[in-house]
């Protein structure tokens, strides 16, 4: 049985808005979400930034968690605000710089700090990670298999992230458009292909659902059938198991498509801040909120029934590559999907 892996961006309060003072109360509205997953054998795995690490509301759940078994806390870098700080821009709170963007011993200094600070507040081996911002490079990659690390969740397959900007003068975000889809191990060298590595590579669950070159000509035609400018945004997104407030049905039958395709993952996610009213431009109000779960209880309900649960370091344990892990790069590079089945039962 393929496993459901739930991830949780774990930050401050709202941060799409850029504020000076970051604020932790989403800690305080967790519980709820856990007791959730808890009844569907669902174990998060909590990816947690500097301003969580060092939030007390947060540390007691996430010690908790820990005691009874029931989740992992792994390690989540915003460059802007971890320690050691270190300027890149003329104001990083506004442009939110990538890691990768900034000086190697820059980016191993941010990553050195991190994974010892959640190793001390929470006695426990950090050993999952995803990027801020989704922003991976192969020198990212070499500094977290040389810190321990074994699962990485920050490729989102079919996703271009170059027209997403950190530096404004810098050329944006990753692109994992010809990403492979299932779990691989990451070639320290080049990213996009499977190698011999210890880091396992878990991508976002996100299926296609327009193809970019004929995008331009859908919305055009959409437009003209009077379809509103976001409600047609939303039609031509790729589909992410990753709630917006609109997309609960879709969520169920993307596990449903996934578990019939015989994946051996799908990958859940979002944000601490979005269980909170007002802690995101999601869900901005209590309303939106109840809505989230009442989407979230038939999600699990059904991905519970279809998958096992597990967190990614759960997943990575009991994860066997597959004798074809090896398989070209041109392979990857002309959009096949590397299908790796390789959970023991």
């Amino acid at each position: 049985m393929g496993k459901f892996i739930v991830t949780i961006d774990t930050e401050g309060d709202d941060i799409w808005n850029g504020p000076r003072e970051i604020t932790t109360r989403n800690a305080l509205y967790l519980p709820r979400f856990q007791e959730l997953c808890e009844r569907f054998d669902l174990k998060p795995t909590y990816l947690v930034n500097y301003e969580m690490a060092v939030s007390p509301a947060f540390v007691e759940f996430g010690r908790d968690v820990l005691a009874r078994g029931q989740g992992e806390i792994g390690m989540h870098l915003h460059a802007w605000n971890s320690p050691p700080i270190t300027a890149l821009t003329a104001d990083d709170i506004r442009y939110k710089p990538f890691l990768i963007e900034y000086p190697v011993e820059a980016l191993r200094a941010k990553v050195d700090f991190m994974t010892k600070l959640l190793q001390d507040v929470f006695a426990s081996p950090i050993t999952s990670h995803r990027a801020g911002r989704w922003a991976m490079n192969e020198q990212y990659a070499r500094t977290l298999i040389e810190y321990g690390y074994l699962t990485d969740c920050s490729v989102t397959p079919y996703v271009d992230w170059r027209g997403t900007l950190g530096n404004p003068v810098a050329s944006g975000g990753s692109d994992y458009r010809n990403f492979p889809t299932e779990p691989y191990f990451i070639d320290p060298d080049d990213i996009g292909r499977p190698g011999n590595s210890s880091l396992l590579e878990v991508p976002m669950t996100v299926s296609k659902r327009c193809n970019p070159a004929f995008r331009s000509v859908a919305q055009a035609l959409l437009s003209r059938c009077g379809v509103p400018r976001n409600v047609l945004s939303r039609m031509l997104r790729n589909q992410w198991l990753r709630p917006n407030g609109f997309n609960g049905a879709a969520m169920v039958a993307q596990v449903e498509e996934a578990a019939a395709a015989g994946a051996c993952h799908v990958e859940f996610m979002l944000h601490s801040s979005e269980f909170m009213p007002a802690g995101s431009p999601t869900f901005p109000d209590a309303g939106s909120v109840e809505r989230l779960y009442d989407d979230l209880e038939a999600l699990f309900e059904r991905g519970s029934a279809l998958f096992g649960g597990a967190t990614l370091a759960e997943f990575r344990h009991a994860f066997e590559p597959a004798p074809r892990v090896a398989v070209q790069a041109e392979t990857v590079r002309a959009g096949g999907n590397v299908v790796i089945d390789g959970l023991r039962s």
